[in-house]
């Protein structure tokens, strides 16, 4: 996970831990950990940057609302981090 930002590491494990959330939720639970708006023009070009990296996929819910998963390559992303954060921290 080298190659994403922090914030995008954190939409991954939001999207990770929730069936197919819309970005709005998305949004909604980013706000509660970081205890501050997150405005649109940093949320969905960040999502797109996972789409485009095929961590996350993206599809629609309905017309005006898209839902984003997490896909194997970003499980294994999510897998390989929590191994070299391991091997640093012994709780």
């Amino acid at each position: 996970m080298h190659d994403l930002t922090g914030f995008q590491r954190d939409l991954l494990y939001v999207i990770a831990g929730a069936d197919q959330p819309s970005g709005q939720n998305v949004k909604d639970e980013v706000e509660k950990y970081y205890s501050s708006e997150i405005n649109h023009g940093r949320l969905y070009p960040n999502l797109d940057t996972l789409v485009d990296k095929e961590f996350v996929e993206k599809g629609e819910l309905d017309q005006r609302t898209n839902y984003y998963a997490i896909t194997g390559a970003g499980k294994e992303r999510i897998q390989e981090r929590r191994e070299w954060e391991d091997q640093y921290i012994d709780i």
